[in-house]
Order: structure tokens, then C-alpha cells, then sequence
């Protein structure tokens, strides 16, 4: 229900636009009460007009304030009146796509009765569409957990995937195993409550040390599968993120990320924006290299890490946030892949050579 999103989408969703993504609200469901409506709690009043939804989900949307009347957050004991406009929000599209169990292995961090942690491989799809309607980390879960979902359910997540990360992103993502989790744990997105980091390798010796990025973010109007940043603002959705050098390469630079908001490509689109696009991020310019190219020797040697990485530089390490159940820290961090640590220590050996 948050993110930085994904690759063929936007949650908002990317090729649709912010998940992973992340700061917006979009209509789900509206309501308008009948000019003689009589007095009925507006739990009780939506619960009556939705098929197969419980009373209990019902005001606990409620409470993670996701129902509005007249465009305003109310309680669940709010009584409608006639001529009342009902709406729920959710902070990401609605979507509608079948999806099957597949057993796809999945590598779980941490599971419990409420949720799961999982560190996603770079290369699979998190959520169905855009020519991913099977294979995807959804159709993985629906497997593990036990679900399945029609054609006609309101969203492919079938209420488990918090938020999401690109598909070529690695890394950890979280899982919701019930309702009360689930908005729990996207309140926490949509509140920029989260804890996360990301390792990045980007081109170019950065001029600070650390920094912060800030600019507004939306989807280019001259590439629509690409995002930009807009700084004047007014365009986009209001972005932050904050980086620090970890280990400098010359040409290149390894970075920690934090996420304050988590919008499209939020990491990519910023640091493309600062001058210093991911290594080999071929949809922002990371895999043009003539820049820095100044002999056939460094061109091979540039070739070959992305042989080792044929996909952007880009890692999703630590990611802390409240229990659902127990409200307790919960904070967890994982190795960075194979790949990627390839590169890096090819990087490492060459600045140290040269």
C-alpha cells in the first residue's frame, strides 16, 4: 500500500506511478445516502452497501481513517444523513487482475502469525499487469499464504503487499497476513514512519559527503515510462532523500539512501537529478558510459561489470518499522547480493589500482 514502486507500474503503481508507492490517496469506493436515509452508523451504513466485506474491516478503515464523508475523516460511530457522500481512500490504485497460487520459492526473512519479510531477488515482477500476470512475488504469496482472488477483486494485492520495490530493485519487502495488519502497516508508509535504506552505486565522484535531495516528482511528460523531478514544485509529488557516501571509486560511488517519502523510482529519478544516475540504470542513463570513457581498456572493464550486473545498482538493505500486533521495534537487514557485491568489489580493486 506505499512504496517506491515498480517497474511496470504505478501503487501508485510504476508504468502506473507511485507505489511503492506513497503519499497519495486514491477513491476506491463512494457512496451517496438517499435523500431519505434514515440514522445508521456509517460502519454499519457502508458495511450494508459492500458485498463479502466484514464490519470489523469496515471500521478499521475507519480507524486508519481511509473513510471520508463530505471529504472529511470521520469515526465509525458518525451517523450518515441524507444527501452524505461516502468515499473510501486507500493510498494506492485500485486494480483488477486474476490471480493464481504459484509455487515460486520464496526467501522469507521472518514470518509470524501477522506478517512476513521477505528479501526479494533482483528480476521478479512484485505485483501482476503490464505482461506480468504470472510469476510475480504476488502470485508467489498467494501460494505460501493459501489465497487466491478472482477476476473481479478490487485489487491484485488481495490485501497482503504493504508496499513494493522495483523489479530489478533487490531486497526486503513487507508483507501483511491479516486486515488489521495490513493497515497497521501501510499507515506507517503513508505516514513516512518507516525506516529504510538502500545501497546504491552510482557514476561519478559525489561532491559531498552527504546530502539531501529534494524535488518533486512526477512522470515525464516527453518519456511516459520515465519520472523527473519538477523543483519548482506545483508538478509531482513532494519528495525527499537523503544519501551518504559509504566508499568513494572515482568513477564511481557507493551510497546509503534514505527514504523519507517513497515515490516511483524516487532513488533513481534523484539521483539522476543530482548528476550521478544508478550504475547501469538503463531507463535513467546508468548504462551510457562515453561520458567517462577514455580507453578501450576502461570501456572492457566497464562492459564486464555489466555482465556480472545487467540491472540498475540499487539494493533495499534495512527495513524497520512497529509490530502490528505487539507495536515493538522490529528492524531487519540483509547482505547485499551476490551482483551486486561483484561489482563493487571490481570497483574496489580497480581504484585501488589506479
Amino acid at each position: 500500500m506505499a512504496r517506491e514502486d515498480e517497474e511496470d507500474i504505478d501503487i501508485d503503481i510504476d508504468e502506473i506511478g507511485d507505489d511503492e508507492e506513497s503519499g497519495g490517496s486514491f477513491e476506491h469506493y463512494r457512496f451517496v445516502a438517499d435523500k431519505g436515509q434514515s440514522q445508521l452508523r456509517v460502519d454499519k451504513y457502508i458495511t450494508a452497501h459492500m458485498e463479502k466485506t466484514s464490519r470489523h474491516r469496515v471500521q478499521l478503515a475507519i480507524g486508519a481513517g481511509y473513510v471520508l464523508v463530505n471529504d472529511k475523516v470521520v469515526k465509525a460511530n458518525y451517523v450518515v444523513k441524507p444527501y452524505d457522500i461516502i468515499t473510501i481512500v486507500l493510498p494506492y490504485k485500485r486494480r483488477g487482475f486474476e490471480v493464481k497460487p504459484e509455487n515460486i520459492p520464496l526467501d522469507i526473512v521472518f514470518e509470524d502469525d501477522d506478517l512476513l519479510v521477505i528479501n526479494k531477488p533482483a528480476g521478479l515482477v512484485v505485483h501482476p499487469g503490464h505482461g506480468h500476470f504470472s510469476g510475480t512475488l504476488v502470485n508467489a504469496l498467494a501460494f505460501h499464504l493459501g489465497l487466491s482472488q478472482d477476476e473481479d477483486a478490487p485489487d491484485e494485492r488481495m490485501g497482503i503487499l504493504v508496499h513494493r520495490i522495483d523489479k530489478n530493485t533487490s531486497g526486503l519487502l513487507l508483507v501483511a497476513k491479516n486486515d488489521e495488519s495490513q493497515l497497521f502497516l501501510a499507515k506507517q508508509f503513508f505516514d513516512h514512519t518507516i525506516d529504510r535504506k538502500y545501497v546504491a552505486l552510482v557514476w561519478g565522484n559525489l561532491k559531498e559527503n552527504e546530502g539531501t535531495i529534494e524535488g518533486n516528482i512526477a512522470r515525464d511528460p516527453s518519456n511516459r515510462l520515465k519520472f523527473k523531478v519538477f523543483p519548482e514544485g506545483g508538478v509531482g509529488k513532494h519528495a525527499i532523500t537523503h544519501y551518504k557516501v559509504i566508499e568513494r571509486f572515482g568513477f564511481t560511488t557507493l551510497v546509503e539512501c534514505t527514504l523519507e517519502t517513497g515515490r516511483t523510482h524516487q532513488i533513481r529519478v534523484h539521483m539522476d537529478y543530482l548528476g550521478h544516475p544508478l550504475f547501469n540504470d538503463d531507463r535513467y542513463g546508468g548504462e551510457k558510459v562515453s561520458k567517462w570513457v577514455m580507453s578501450a581498456k576502461f570501456r572492457k572493464f566497464i562492459e564486464n561489470c555489466y555482465e556480472l550486473l545487467p540491472r540498475h545498482a540499487l539494493h533495499a538493505k534495512t527495513l524497520g518499522f512497529l509490530h502490528p500486533k505487539t507495536k515493538g521495534n522490529l528492524f531487519f537487514e540483509t547482505e547485499i547480493p551476490l551482483d551486486l557485491n561483484s561489482v563493487i568489489e571490481k570497483w574496489r580493486a580497480y581504484s585501488a589500482a589506479h
